[in-house]
């Protein structure tokens, strides 16, 4: 029996060899044709490509497209992922140009090589045209001055309360902020957007869930049992919708994001069913649950990454820091028992100028994957193939036009020299075009009162080790040390009930 399956697949082999052979050969002729003269890899390892390299050490993958990019006269360079053809994109002008052109006969914004399987099908980020716009229109009055300066004293509350931790937890010793960060951007947007509806076994549900997310984000896109993103989902947002909704029916008051929304909803919903009409599109309770994700998502982990690099930076440009604290003092006294108000927050402007500058020297998410849908002509001489995986590269932005791009300086967004708006276009930490962050005034409130909080409440120092401020993908962009820093409390007194 034996011996007739060994003969049986030694047969076998004189033609499974050859064709493997083969396939190898027509993968790497394919990638040449695609590649053309853009720089990249000569040769790419078969079927895999150098995806195990990009998952091991995603700073210098990146690192080295970039390189690449720089010795072309187009700002490009190519390389190969798991059967993905990409095309890294380092100019300016060309990253402008995707995201443009998001449409389903050009670009499609995918967030991750595998997004679908991660987000869903129906995520908003895999919207075009009038549906997209509609959606955007449903949301956008959860982001106006009037809702945002509502969230403002959700957000200190809980930054007060987690900062308070952190001084117990350090009490001048040295610990790592990464974590704590995380948490303490967990439980602001949790609050912040979906308030009551996750308490208790839910919400350490969704944490747990979010984290298998995120390490199947960082590890091969294998949707196999036993790879760590077969488990990258999370549970439907849906269950908090439902209650939402049934408590804005009932006339309950709306206390966060998602009663606001449902408030809307509700209205729009009982006037179609009035009139006879079906009921708005994206207003399901599957669909608002998707869309609960995305805010939840968004405002996780590129805050993390930002609250980080504000502390690192502001430590190592102590007169940065200085005029921070000045300025901060001048509106609000952690003794003074008060909330920080929006008014308050928009008086803070040389404090929002670093959280500018902060998202600038360090854009959280280096790069944005958009999947070409057709062939596209990118410029005179090269087209990106269609299937092409194209990353538009927000990090390598920040670091072309501005005055001394790589020096820290956030004077740089004060009105006397208004480079936010002479070299606006470089600015990409929120993307560009349709589907530019609809929440970034949420997200840069967030960074600048937390700077506030942050730099009033507690003195801090910074545990310097060799390459500490190396950049580390997790998915977004942070300090190889996880922040290891010292606090001691700085002021006289402070409430966590502001």
């Amino acid at each position: 029996m034996d011996s007739s399956i060994w003969a049986t697949l030694s047969s076998l082999s004189s033609y499974l060899i050859p064709l493997l052979l083969l396939l190898i050969l027509l993968e790497q002729v394919s990638y040449l044709k695609k590649k053309s003269t853009v720089p990249g890899p000569s040769l790419v390892f078969p079927f895999l490509g150098n995806a195990i390299s990009l998952v091991q050490n995603p700073t210098r993958f990146w690192e080295t497209q970039s390189d690449l990019a720089r010795t072309s006269p187009l700002g490009v360079s190519a390389n190969y992922i798991t059967g993905k053809f990409v095309v890294f994109v380092r100019s300016t002008d060309l990253s402008h140009k995707v995201f443009a052109n998001v449409r389903p006969d050009a670009f499609q914004l995918i967030a991750h090589p595998f997004g679908k399987k991660l987000f869903g099908d129906h995520n908003l980020i895999y919207m075009f045209g009038q549906d997209h716009k509609d959606l955007r229109r449903l949301l956008a009055p959860n982001f106006t001055p009037r809702a945002l300066s509502i969230y403002v004293p959700i957000q200190q509350r809980i930054v007060v309360e987690h900062l308070a931790r952190w001084l117990r937890l350090s009490n001048g010793t040295t610990i790592a902020l990464r974590w704590l960060c995380r948490d303490l951007n967990l439980d602001t947007s949790q609050t912040v957007f979906v308030g009551p509806y996750l308490s208790g076994k839910s919400k350490e549900r969704f944490n747990f869930d979010y984290n298998l997310f995120n390490v199947g984000l960082m590890k091969l896109p294998i949707d196999l049992p036993g790879f760590a993103f077969r488990d990258a989902r999370i549970q439907n947002m849906g269950v908090c919708a439902e209650e939402s909704k049934k408590k804005m029916k009932d006339g309950g008051e709306p206390t966060c994001v998602i009663d606001f929304w449902m408030k809307d909803i509700v209205r729009e919903t009982e006037a179609a069913t009035e009139s006879g009409i079906p009921p708005p599109p994206h207003t399901s309770t599957a669909d608002i649950g998707s869309h609960l994700f995305d805010f939840l998502f968004a405002a996780q982990d590129a805050s993390t990454s930002s609250l980080l690099w504000a502390v690192a930076l502001l430590d190592s440009h102590q007169e940065i820091l200085a005029k921070v604290r000045r300025e901060v003092a001048s509106v609000w006294l952690p003794e003074s028992n008060t909330p920080i108000t929006a008014d308050k927050l928009r008086e803070m402007k040389y404090t929002e100028a670093v959280a500018r500058e902060v998202l600038r020297i360090r854009a959280p998410a280096s790069s944005v994957p958009h999947l070409a849908g057709k062939d596209f002509l990118l410029t005179d001489t090269y087209t990106i193939p269609k299937g092409a995986i194209v990353f538009p590269a927000v990090y390598e932005s920040s670091f072309q036009g501005f005055v001394e791009p790589y020096r820290f300086d956030p004077d740089r967004f004060m009105d006397e020299r208004q480079e936010d708006q002479v070299y606006k276009k470089n600015f990409l930490v929120f993307g560009a075009g349709a589907h530019q962050c609809v929440g970034q005034r949420y997200a840069i409130n967030h960074l600048v009162l937390f700077i506030a909080m942050f730099t009033s409440l507690m003195d801090f120092k910074r545990h310097q080790s060799d390459g500490c401020d190396e950049i580390i993908y997790i998915p977004t962009i942070c300090p190889k040390d996880d922040c290891k820093v010292s606090l001691i409390q700085r002021c006289a007194q402070y409430s966590t009930h502001s």
